[in-house]
């Protein structure tokens, strides 16, 4: 019998469109002979609408931004939405959110799926909460000891208060080049380099659009330098990959438009510096209680240290992705990646089944 999946895309985000080509990839590489695919797509005003069942080749799908069918939200949907059909009583066996960003790569659409009671791809609640909030995610870091580059962090309301204070404490504490990033958002979106006290201003100005939490990092000379994690309780790590932009940093365009952004994998490191990315790896996805998979971002200096970035608890599945490129070059081709993710979160699922509720 076909795996039901329920694609859940698109979102209330600025990654909305990151998110569209991620299910268009993903799509492609599911095994119709394995999978029955139904697609349910949240438009960029928050509206969910379930689309039909995917037949035929799924190489043809062009589309899937469409509008057929009642648009309503996910509560009013709910006695319905997670079903495969109007004809099919069950629930989906799975739910796959390929969602990036607020609304759904943040614990929220989680939320939601687990007083559904339903199995779905990737990280908890707590996991994706945590992970997409910069700040929260950096905390937890440093209390599990891993090295990080230094870093702060405001509130729109405290930052409009005492805007020269903000632009002091970063120049006595951080110091230029430094980074200003949006506290809950992915992709590279909102992110400016400042080398001085003006680009500073105006990057405050452009990551508060996106946020009303930003977090400023200090700049280094490093590699950068990623590496994916997959699994449960027990996660195994892939082989390094370096991103070698040509612009600056590794912005959206260079991300999302460009497509010449160079990717060197497995990235040219030493036995000795793998086996300390890897451990802090695994040491951050634990740190994190995630599961299914993330992608762990990290500085190389050339001194040979590593200082953890991030953790993108959701990773694009993009053409031009790391993460399951980084998989492929460590025996895990695309297909394959995706039926090991759903497996994943099915026996998460049954192992929560066991746990008692009442006394």
């Amino acid at each position: 019998m076909k795996t039901k999946i329920g694609l859940l895309y698109g979102g209330k985000s600025a990654e909305h469109q990151v998110s569209m080509q991620t299910a268009l990839a993903v799509i492609k590489a599911l095994n119709p002979d394995k999978f029955t695919i139904h697609p349910i797509y949240i438009t960029e005003e928050g509206r969910w609408v379930k689309g039909n069942e995917l037949n035929g080749p799924v190489e043809e799908v062009k589309e899937l931004a469409f509008e057929q069918g009642e648009a309503l939200t996910p509560t009013a949907l709910a006695p319905t939405l997670f079903k495969a059909s109007d004809e099919d009583a069950g629930p989906f066996d799975v739910i796959f959110p390929l969602l990036h960003g607020p609304n759904g790569e943040d614990g929220t659409v989680q939320g939601m799926l687990e007083l559904l009671n339903l199995p779905y791809v990737g990280n908890g609640v707590l996991a994706s909460s945590a992970g997409m909030d910069k700040v929260i995610m950096k905390n937890i870091f440093a209390q599990a000891g891993l090295p990080q580059v230094k870093y702060v962090w405001f509130i729109r309301s405290e930052w409009k208060k005492a805007e020269e204070a903000a632009f002091e404490k970063v120049e006595t504490e951080i110091g230029y080049p430094c980074f200003v990033k949006p506290a809950n958002l992915g992709s590279s979106v909102g992110i400016s380099k400042c080398e001085n006290r003006e680009e500073l201003s105006a990057a405050f100005e452009e990551a508060f659009q996106f946020d009303r939490k930003i977090i400023i990092e200090e700049g280094v000379t490093a590699r950068e330098i990623e590496a994916g994690v997959m699994g449960n309780d027990d996660p195994d790590c892939s082989v390094a990959g370096e991103i070698i932009p040509k612009a600056s940093f590794y912005d959206y365009k260079a991300k999302y438009q460009d497509g010449d952004t160079a990717m060197m994998i497995p990235a040219e490191i030493t036995d000795s510096e793998y086996a300390a990315l890897k451990e802090m790896a695994i040491t951050a996805f634990k740190a994190l209680d995630c599961s299914g998979l993330v992608r762990a971002d990290f500085f190389l200096t050339k001194e040979g240290q590593f200082y953890i970035n991030e953790v993108n608890t959701m990773p694009g599945f993009t053409p031009f992705s790391m993460f399951p490129l980084l998989w492929k070059h460590s025996g895990v081709e695309y297909p394959e990646l995706i039926e090991r993710l759903v497996q994943l979160a099915l026996e998460r699922h049954e192992e929560k089944q066991q746990i008692k509720h009442t006394m």
